[in-house]
């Protein structure tokens, strides 16, 4: 239904807060980005300063998009939200975002479902927050709402959005009425409507716990809910933490630290056979000469093993750096093509692409081809990404700078030459040029490009072309040829606009039958800063992606090298930094470098997405005083979430706190000793929080009645002994269950206005 009779959508200005002279609230209505006054402008900038727009006829609104003036203006919004309802009184928060400041037209996908299903609004509010001149009044220059409005399709969505908001309603009721111990309305009410308040196994537990007081049962209960699953939903909202740990290798009998590790480089490259623990490292750049060796280290073993000096010598690919690796782990073979070359070796003989294949099994190298190009293939390349389709035995190779001989115009200063897309099926020892470099699918070097097997996407983003930071992000099936331009950080639409985030969805015949190009909506949120040499894994079975930052291009500031960690939940479509260092000087990172890797580019980061285990060794650490220096350090990185036992010993210690608590104020011996034994054994003494609040608890026994009154004692309502305290414990278990089991988190004296 998403594009369904999808049309601009006609509103009236309702109401307003303010606005200064002319610049009348009617005037957002045109969109004339040359006349300055055609704008609304607030007559302050102090809060609330608002428009409220109405709607012709209910309409789901999709789509809302801001006119901006032909020049920067110091009155755009830099931040703003939107509210919108079937009623002017009662509206839900739909966005919240900025504006940049510049002339580019921007479009935002707003809030239109709830729990999976489409709802109407009448009325949309927006309310500035803040312009780009802090002390700036509020200006907009032009709104254009988009969405449906067809009765046929808006009907249903009506009908079930009043019949929500009934439910909602009974719902809130229920909490209410139980919170209070008004029991008898909440069983005639419950009887009446039929409604349930939550999930079943949660009802049990509060009768166990409020009403009868049976903590023993509450403890099984919570356990029976880890058992289920239940709190995975919790688990997967908290943020990830990062564990470094440097890896220290077991050095061999009669090997020297020379020939048992291998040594400083950059532009190297890993691989890593999940299926047998073992990473895979060859060639780089010690900061002088390209290098052909050859590693490998076993994890359980923590043991390196050269396999080769010198891989020419036996046969493989020469000396070489900015190459690429891969690996069919299944089949035990890998995989590896391009290199750098200076422009004083660029003759017509060194630009062949060779490629090449190491079976593992055998120790033996096995030349391909001397030239992917002659066989239909990319052109020797370097900083390129190369991606294996495991099951299917297919290599994808996308990017990469073409090396050209002078007389083919390789000369410095002449415009470069970027490779396509293209595809290698293994068995058949064939390639195909999938896409050649063009607007849809625009090539570039330092990017990265990983591959997802369950959902048969590439996933491409970041990188440099030639002077330009990309910052894009796209998938391309490879089943299908269909692009999906995540983020679109760098194309103009033919005004000279950035394309709408809206779903746009079209045919374009570039280079094969099948290519689509589907643009979707999109959270704008934070993102990695554009760059290249960043580094990026994915693990298919979380569906997430991981970014670990290498040498990031800042707008404000000279190229840098810092410290920070992203993960992309492809599913919620949604960035989030979980780490981020930007210490540069010499003496913390002396301090730190047992703890954390100094911040670097041209490393390399693998990722083993069974044992959920990162890899990263070696890099450039970028110091101008020493630029041939190179790093050979070793470490692991795990991104931890609190595991579901450990909210099981979280909920337990809750359960027993209380139950304590309630002890000591009648028995006080059998609380002391239910503290030093029961309390005791669950209390995470590693967290010095709960320690201390562990420690504070026997003060509880000396408390003298008048200390710890009842919140509601001087209130209407009275409930018996422990039912509000017990009532607050309950919430608080509450909280670790998923939103859809649980009673609303509302509450119906919050609703109550106050005049």
């Amino acid at each position: 239904m998403a594009d369904t009779g999808k049309e601009i959508l006609k509103y009236k200005i309702k109401n307003w807060s303010s606005f200064s002279y002319n610049y009348l609230p009617e005037n957002i209505y045109l969109d004339k980005p040359t006349d300055q006054s055609s704008r609304w402008s607030s007559d302050s900038n102090h809060p609330p300063q608002f428009l409220i727009l109405k709607l012709d006829k209910p309409s789901i609104v999709q789509t809302i998009t801001f006119g901006k003036y032909e020049k920067t203006h110091v009155c755009n919004l830099k931040k703003f939200k939107i509210f919108g309802g079937i009623s002017e009184s009662h509206m839900l928060q739909l966005l919240e975002s900025g504006l940049k400041n510049d002339h580019i037209p921007e479009s935002f996908p707003i809030k239109h479902e709830i729990d999976g299903n489409h709802f109407p609004c009448k009325y949309l509010k927006i309310v500035p927050i803040q312009s780009w001149g802090p002390s700036f009044n509020f200006s907009i220059w032009y709104v254009e709402l988009q969405g449906i409005s067809d009765w046929h399709i808006v009907k249903p969505t009506m009908h079930w959005y009043n019949n929500f908001r009934e439910r909602e309603a009974i719902r809130l009721c229920l909490k209410h009425f139980r919170q209070r111990q008004y029991l008898e309305a909440y069983e005639a009410l419950e009887k009446k409507t039929k409604i349930v308040l939550e999930h079943p196994i949660l009802t049990e537990l509060h009768t166990k716990l409020v009403k009868d007081g049976d903590f023993d049962a509450c403890e099984h209960l919570v356990y029976r809910a880890c058992e289920e699953g239940l709190f995975h939903h919790y688990i997967s909202l908290q943020d990830y933490k990062p564990l470094w740990s440097p890896i220290e290798p077991v050095i061999k009998t009669n090997d020297s630290l020379v020939d048992s590790r291998p040594g400083m480089r950059g532009g190297h490259q890993m691989c890593v056979d999940v299926l047998s623990e073992t990473l895979y490292l060859f060639g780089g750049w010690d900061g002088n000469h390209d290098l052909a060796d050859l590693w490998m280290y076993h994890v359980p073993s923590r043991e390196w093993t050269c396999l080769s000096r010198n891989t020419q010598l036996e046969g493989g690919p020469g000396a070489r750096s900015c190459h690429k690796i891969c690996i069919d782990y299944e089949r035990k073979q890998i995989f590896t093509l391009g290199r750098y070359l200076d422009s004083a070796m660029r003759t017509t003989e060194n630009l062949k692409s060779d490629f090449y294949m190491y079976d593992i099994g055998s120790g033996k190298w096995t030349l391909i081809t001397e030239d992917t190009h002659a066989m239909g293939g990319p052109r020797l390349v370097f900083d390129h990404q190369m991606a294996i389709d495991v099951e299917r035995r297919t290599l994808f190779v996308f990017g990469g700078r073409v090396l050209l001989s002078p007389t083919e115009g390789g000369e410095r200063g002449s415009e470069p030459i970027f490779s396509g897309l293209f595809a290698y099926h293994i068995p058949t020892n064939t390639w195909k040029l999938v896409m050649e470099d063009c607007e849809q699918l625009r090539s570039r070097i330092g990017h990265s490009m990983l591959f997802h097997p369950r959902k048969r996407c590439l996933y491409i983003f970041a990188g440099q072309r030639s002077k330009e930071f990309l910052n894009d992000f796209l998938t391309y099936n490879i089943d299908t040829g269909q692009i999906d331009m995540i983020v679109d950080g760098t194309k103009k639409d033919a005004q000279g606009g950035t394309v709408s985030s809206q779903s746009i969805l079209f045919d374009q015949p570039v280079h094969h039958p099948y290519y689509r190009h589907v643009l979707k909506d999109f959270v704008k949120t934070s993102v990695p800063a554009a760059g290249f040499t960043q580094r990026a894994t994915i693990d298919p079975d979380k569906d997430e992606i991981h970014v670990l930052s290498g040498l990031s291009k800042d707008k404000d500031r000279r190229d840098n090298v810092k410290n920070s960690l992203w993960v992309y939940d492809i599913n919620k479509n949604k960035w989030s930094c979980i780490y981020k260092n930007e210490n540069s000087g010499q003496q913390y990172w002396t301090k730190m470098q047992h703890l954390e890797p100094v911040p670097r580019f041209a490393h390399q980061l693998v990722f083993d997405h069974i044992k959920k285990v990162h890899y990263l060794f070696g890099g450039n650490p970028g110091k101008e005083s020493l630029p041939k220096m190179r790093l050979d350090d070793f470490w692991s990185l795990k991104l931890g979430r609190p595991s579901a036992e450990n909210l099981l010993r979280r909920c337990q210690y809750l359960i027993r706190k209380h139950r304590y608590q309630e002890m000591a104020e009648r028995y006080p011996k059998a609380a002391m000793e239910y503290l030093q034994k029961d309390l005791a054994q669950i209390v995470d003494h590693r967290s010095e929080e709960e320690k201390q609040e562990f420690h504070q608890l026997a003060s509880t026994l000396f408390k003298t009645d008048n200390e710890d009154e009842e919140m509601f004692d001087d209130s209407i309502t009275v409930m018996s002994d422990h039912y509000q305290s017990r009532t607050n414990l309950f919430d608080e278990l509450v909280a670790f269950f998923p939103d859809d089991m649980t009673q609303p988190k509302e509450n119906l004296v919050d609703m109550i206005p106050i005049c």
